[in-house]
């Protein structure tokens, strides 16, 4: 049985106070959300996932002002990229509040906060008396949902409502930017590009896995369909497999060698910004395609290309 969807703000809010799970739209991708400040709500959304408690979540609001109440200290450099991206797909580690559970920071003294920027997501927060911690809305390590309709499949009943906001626009998780000694460290790359965020903060730091994460995202394998999946030139690769049992994920176009229903492209316009918003969407239809493996290629390594590259490489390295 699948939970209710729609776009009622009172019903989500009703739910959120009474301390159940609601999955909320962001630009990113949505979020399977709880009241962050209740220790029992917060476990029940690593127990929802299968989350391991060893990864931190991130804690979602609607102002800086709130973002206030939740941190004790922002560097200047800090204020500077809230004040340039928020609303928008980037987190920041910042130094929490005592009200803050460590239950939420995986034990850490940092948390991720975040201002995501969806209209029906900002209401919410608005209307609530809290901050939410959400997490992606699927099974820990499976591909994170980008419409209502993914979440339906992989969390079913799990969670009491569905908010539904339409696709997601941007497609990839927030860049989070942690601070050592006050510099900012790129610790997942995400919606925010790293060459916007230089243009504000001056060069980065950019750290990528970690064996205990000090923010989401950084193990070296996540984000996999269940299929799978095959990194690297399609040219070499449909060497070294059947191409009837294959199916392909490209950057701009159809390979002329495989049947084009067993194959599905990222962005057509070859824009970046298009191939990241239908990322995950793309890995959900392959994933049901019923083939031995999916074949992928790198798409240009630049702006929104880093990201997408970060995450099929680590779809990749969940299969060894």
């Amino acid at each position: 049985m699948s939970c209710m969807t729609g776009r009622d703000l009172s019903k989500a809010c009703s739910y959120l106070e009474q301390g159940q799970l609601v999955a909320i739209p962001t630009e990113t991708v949505y979020g399977l959300a709880g009241n962050a400040y209740v220790p029992e709500v917060v476990d029940q959304i690593f127990s929802v996932k299968g989350r391991p408690r060893s990864s931190p979540l991130i804690v979602h609001t609607d102002t800086i002002t709130n973002v206030m109440k939740l941190v004790r200290r922002v560097p200047p450099k800090a204020l500077r990229i809230a004040e340039a991206f928020w609303p928008g797909p980037l987190t920041l580690l910042l130094p929490k509040q005592d009200k803050i559970s460590g239950l939420v920071t995986s034990g850490g003294d940092t948390v991720g906060v975040r201002i995501p920027n969806h209209p029906l997501t900002l209401e919410l927060l608005a209307r609530l008396a809290f901050p939410i911690a959400a997490p992606s809305a699927n099974p820990f390590g499976y591909i994170s949902p980008t419409a209502p309709q993914h979440v339906r499949m992989q969390l079913g009943d799990k969670v009491a409502y569905i908010l539904d906001g339409g696709s997601c626009e941007v497609g990839v998780e927030s860049t989070i930017v942690g601070f050592e000694d006050d510099l900012p460290v790129v610790y997942r790359l995400g919606g925010v590009t790293l060459e916007r965020l230089e243009s504000v903060t001056g060069s980065l730091i950019a750290q990528r896995t970690a064996s205990v994460p000090c923010a989401p995202g950084m193990l070296p394998s996540h984000y996999a369909p269940r299929t799978p999946l095959v990194l690297g030139s399609l040219m070499g690769l449909l060497d070294l497999y059947q191409p009837e049992r294959v199916a392909l994920l490209t950057f701009d176009a159809i390979h002329p060698d495989i049947d084009p229903s067993l194959q599905v492209v990222l962005a057509p316009d070859a824009s970046l910004t298009t191939a990241a918003s239908r990322l995950f969407d793309a890995l959900y239809r392959l994933d049901q395609m019923g083939v031995d493996r999916i074949l992928a290629s790198y798409v240009p390594d630049k702006g929104l290309g880093r990201a997408i590259n970060d995450r099929l490489r680590r779809a990749a390295a969940s299969h060894g």
